[in-house]
């Protein structure tokens, strides 16, 4: 009920911003571990984050139904998250992949590096879900409902980057691994 009230501040006018602030706080880990999951970096994760709480704010006043202001900011960070991988595949790439790395990924398990590997290389709408429903522990009615997609199209995405998933896995296996 709490949420609700706070939801309804954000969308009709709290100017000050603290209804807002307190609603995007509560979804943060959430939304820091999605954009985290497209982009394998901190610092690039934390700017989506920024960017979709901008955006989240800039259009507070579309927000049609409070009580889905999670669904509905979460939508905005996928949006953003989509939105610079189109703009990083349009530059061209000067500097190596790993120019900027920290050494993380070094620790990183050779079956993890294999996983992130084979999800990269899956289809972003089927990555989309995959990750949502593995990493989120979302449900499939809620993955939809963030997607703005009917729940059999997400079904159908989710049984299809299995099975991307699965072949890049084996394909990764019988190259030598």
């Amino acid at each position: 009920m709490e949420n609700l009230m706070e939801a309804e501040r954000v969308q009709f006018g709290d100017e000050s911003g603290q209804a807002f602030i307190r609603l995007v706080s509560e979804q943060k880990k959430i939304l820091y571990g999605i954009a985290f999951s497209y982009f394998r970096s901190e610092s690039d994760a934390l700017e989506m984050l920024q960017e979709a709480t901008y955006r989240a704010w800039s259009k507070r006043k579309s927000l049609k139904d409070p009580e889905r202001f999670a669904p509905w900011v979460t939508r905005i960070l996928i949006n953003c998250c989509n939105d610079e991988l189109k703009r990083r595949k349009r530059l061209v790439s000067v500097e190596p992949a790993n120019a900027g790395s920290t050494g993380v990924m070094e620790m990183t398990s050779d079956r993890k590096l294999d996983m992130e590997q084979a999800l990269d290389s899956v289809k972003l709408k089927y990555r989309q879900v995959l990750v949502l429903k593995y990493y989120r522990d979302m449900t499939l009615t809620e993955i939809a409902e963030v997607l703005g997609k009917p729940e059999g199209t997400v079904k159908t995405w989710l049984n299809k980057g299995l099975k991307q998933l699965r072949d890049q896995m084996k394909g990764g296996l019988v190259h030598g691994r």
